[in-house]
């Protein structure tokens, strides 16, 4: 059993915008220790695939810091090669904003999300989605204020959390919580509750159908909260998100 929060308790959420000068959009996401640097760059361009196709596109990069955990990790550009891992978690944070962007309202150009993990202790692909979402948002309001967007493409919200189960269901799993769960879930849903993507697996266990009901209802919760920080640390920018929210629910 936790002893600093309950079960069913996110750790605290801080989501602070504008942290990188350069970028169009960009944001510093923490979720208890965990902590991710999360950039939009928009290049007016799009990839070979779709060029003369009228639409847009988005893509995600992610990576961590050699000292982001707790031993030093030699950086993937030394090894040479990606490492499986982040080449999944990059398609998941790619898929997840797609999944809410109206491709064709983007236009012709490509928007990069670039999440740099600087602090890691359990759910940093999760931060990774709903700190991208957020960087996303900014640099589609720095489109519109640039007179390159004439409506926001952005059709509604995205966030993602963990979820698990050790001797009892949790939420929010940190690093020492998930190397013990026996199941691990991984929930991206939209602002109007549906879902992006579910990725659960038993570590040597299984789980009922009654326990994964229970571990999506805590998943809900707990992304209703990270849209709550989402808008607050966003601001204004959030109306390009919350427009679209009163024609989807």
């Amino acid at each position: 059993m936790r002893n600093e929060r309950n079960h069913d308790e996110l750790r605290p959420v801080e989501i602070v915008p504008h942290v990188n000068k350069h970028a169009e959009g960009s944001i510093l996401i923490s979720i208890g220790d965990t902590k991710v640097i999360c950039t939009a760059t928009v290049e007016e361009r799009v990839p070979n695939f779709l060029r003369g196709k009228k639409q847009g596109w988005i893509n995600a990069e992610y990576a961590m810091l050699p000292r982001a955990t707790g031993n030093r990790t030699v950086r993937e550009s030394v090894r040479g090669k990606q490492s499986g891992r982040t080449m999944e978690i990059q398609r998941l944070i790619s898929r997840s904003l797609r999944s809410v962007v109206d491709l064709e309202r983007l236009g012709e150009r490509t928007i990069w999300i670039d999440c740099d993990v600087i602090q890691a202790d359990g759910g940093t692909r999760t931060a990774s989605i709903t700190g991208g979402f957020c960087a996303l948002v900014l640099a589609v309001d720095a489109l519109i204020r640039q007179g390159k967007l004439d409506d926001t493409p952005i059709k509604e919200g995205v966030a993602a959390i963990s979820v698990g189960r050790t001797d009892e269901l949790l939420l929010d799993l940190n690093y020492e919580e998930d190397a013990a769960a026996e199941v691990d879930m991984n929930v991206v849903m939209t602002a109007s509750g549906r879902f992006v993507e579910v990725q659960g697996t038993g570590e040597e266990a299984t789980f009922t159908l009654l326990e994964m009901n229970e571990m999506l209802h805590m998943a809900q919760s707990g992304i209703e909260t990270l849209f709550k920080a989402a808008e607050d640390a966003l601001g204004a920018s959030w109306w390009y998100v919350g427009e679209q929210l009163e024609e989807t629910t």
